[in-house]
This record gives structure tokens, C-alpha cells and sequence, in this order.
């Protein structure tokens, strides 16, 4: 996860509420026999100070897309609009959205957390299993 030659590969360190997401995203793996959480076990509400800078991304395949299915208050509003229910591919992308659909398929393709900074704010992305495949992704921005 830390090798520098991965797009967006996570830092030695994340900002405290970046990590306490990754913290909650590992805390819903179940046993060793995988190593990524089921979606349909995230609860947004256990992250109540956090809520507003989350936001849930469905993944599809074939065709690779990614649509916002949950989008929080504070992103919302940095982006200037409600983007929930759009695909990644069909909005004006500007931030704190920037390379998101690079760093979605990163995440989906490497099976691990993605990390992504631009400007004052920070993105982190950690896939979640479901339906067979990585079907929904977990993401987390800091510096909104």
C-alpha cells in the first residue's frame, strides 16, 4: 500500500481524520479471509464527527464506471452543487473531485486504499466488497 511506484499510493501517515475512516474501514474487515470490508456493512453514522466529507461511490464494470451514491454536507458544498446520483464521467469535475476517476480505478484495480492530495484538501478511497466484486467504494476528504 505504501510502495511509491503505485498511483495513488497512501503516505507514510494520514491526517488524524483520514485515519480515523481507514481506522473504521479495517475495524469492518470480517476475519482473514479477506482484506476489505463487505459494503453493505458501513454505516456512515458510526463516523458522526465525519459524515459530512464522506461519501459512498458505486463501482461498475464493464463498462468501468463510478456513481456517488452518498455525498456529504461539506462536499456538497465545496463542489458548489449536489452531485449524488451522478456518474463520475458525466459531471464537471473540479475539487475537490480532481483525478477522482483515476484514484477510483486505482482503488478498484489494486484491491487497496487510494490516497490523493491536491491544494489544502486531502482524498482518501478504500474499496468495499460486495455482489462478487468491488462494489462500492468508501471515500473520505480532509482540509474542506
Amino acid at each position: 500500500m505504501t510502495n511509491p511506484a503505485t498511483p495513488y499510493a497512501l503516505p507514510a501517515t494520514l491526517d488524524a481524520d483520514l485515519e480515523k475512516v481507514r481506522t473504521y474501514w479495517r475495524g469492518l474487515i470480517r476475519g482473514k479471509a479477506s482484506d476489505m470490508p463487505y459494503w453493505d456493512d458501513v454505516k456512515l453514522s458510526s463516523l458522526p464527527g465525519l459524515v459530512d466529507s464522506l461519501m459512498l461511490i458505486e463501482a461498475f464494470d464493464k463498462p468501468e464506471r463510478f456513481r456517488f451514491d452518498i455525498v456529504g454536507k461539506k462536499l456538497v458544498s465545496k463542489y458548489g452543487k449536489d452531485f449524488a446520483g451522478g456518474f463520475a464521467d458525466e459531471i464537471d469535475i473540479h475539487a475537490p473531485l480532481d483525478f477522482i476517476r483515476a484514484q477510483a480505478s486505482a482503488t478498484v484495480e489494486s484491491r487497496a486504499p487510494t490516497y490523493h492530495r491536491h491544494g489544502t484538501y486531502a482524498r482518501l478511497l478504500l474499496p468495499m466488497w460486495g455482489d462478487g466484486r468491488i462494489g462500492m467504494l468508501l471515500g473520505a476528504v480532509s482540509g474542506l
